[in-house]
């Protein structure tokens, strides 16, 4: 199979794109602040093959989870951010290593170029 040849990002440790492996992200189903439940499910994933795992970020407490779920993985995590832009921002604060967002959801075109600028500073692909 020919593959295009794509421009690469990392996320953490993994390179994405160009001709790097392909890598496998899924993401979880649960409540991501139940701490215990999202790492078992993570696990769970990586032990399947899942390169990358994408949590949604739905409220602050989320956030906050992110340190403690990152303890005990070896996977990195995207934070899959629900329309709050300070949601994106709490997630670069707690450690994730990138992040999933809709533009259109975030509202103005200033809160974008906030959660650009913090990605930059951090080197986080979004």
């Amino acid at each position: 199979m020919e593959r295009k040849n794509t421009r690469v990002i990392k996320v953490a440790d993994r390179l994405i794109g160009g001709h790097n492996p392909v890598t496998v992200q899924s993401m979880t189903n649960t409540v991501t602040k139940d701490i215990d439940g999202t790492i078992k499910q993570i696990n769970r994933l990586e032990d399947a093959g899942c390169d990358i795992i994408r949590v949604a970020i739905s409220d602050f407490e989320d956030a906050k989870a992110i340190t403690e779920i990152k303890k005990k993985i070896s996977i990195p995590m995207i934070a899959d951010i629900q329309y709050d832009y300070k949601l994106a921002l709490e997630s670069i604060k707690y450690g994730i290593d990138g992040l999933r967002i809709n533009p259109g959801n975030i509202g103005s075109l200033d809160r974008v170029k906030e959660i650009v600028k913090a990605c930059k500073e951090k080197n986080l692909s979004i």
